[in-house]
């Protein structure tokens, strides 16, 4: 559950190409990331395409759970969105919406900014919740930023980043 008391921001810089911009309810453009059956795939291990409902479902379950934030990517003097992500303690789900931008480490250097918020909010460890076994390029993401798989579980892993010993 998002820490009591601690203000999201409302963007968080990633670099000069990318930034988070926290979720205010507009989504519409998301929809047909989740129309894809192979990005529905890599998010719930189903090939099913969202309707509007569910998607309504997933967006207010990941914002009433941590800081959902809008990945945006910097296109001439504005930023149009291209995924998005959910920050807390217990999980981090991420989704490169836009499929010709995975694989050039957007997820990465999101990854890496949540890393150092974690930092920010003292948090000894962060967690993703389950990576799917064929989800190999959340995995690489994932472990490249020293996250480790602690447990097995039928679909895939759970990891585990240690932040203070």
């Amino acid at each position: 559950m998002p820490i009591s008391g601690v203000v999201q921001p409302d963007i968080l810089v990633v670099d000069e190409e990318l930034r988070l911009r926290k979720f205010d309810g507009n989504y519409d453009f998301a929809f047909d990331w989740y129309q894809d059956p192979e990005t529905v795939k890599l998010v719930d291990g189903v090939d099913q395409p969202y309707d509007r409902e569910k998607l309504d479902r997933m967006y207010r379950y990941l914002n009433e759970h941590g800081e959902l934030y809008f990945i945006e990517i910097k296109d001439g003097d504005t930023y149009r969105p291209i995924g998005d992500v959910t920050f807390w303690q217990e999980d981090m789900p991420i989704v490169v919406g836009e499929k010709n931008l995975r694989g050039k480490k957007i997820g990465r250097r999101v990854v890496g900014a949540l890393i150092k918020r974690a930092k920010e909010l003292h948090y000894p460890q962060i967690f993703v919740d389950e990576i799917y076994h064929y989800n190999i390029g959340s995995q690489k993401c994932f472990e490249s930023a020293g996250f480790v798989a602690y447990e097995t579980t039928d679909k895939g892993k759970r990891y585990r980043k240690i932040l203070s010993e």
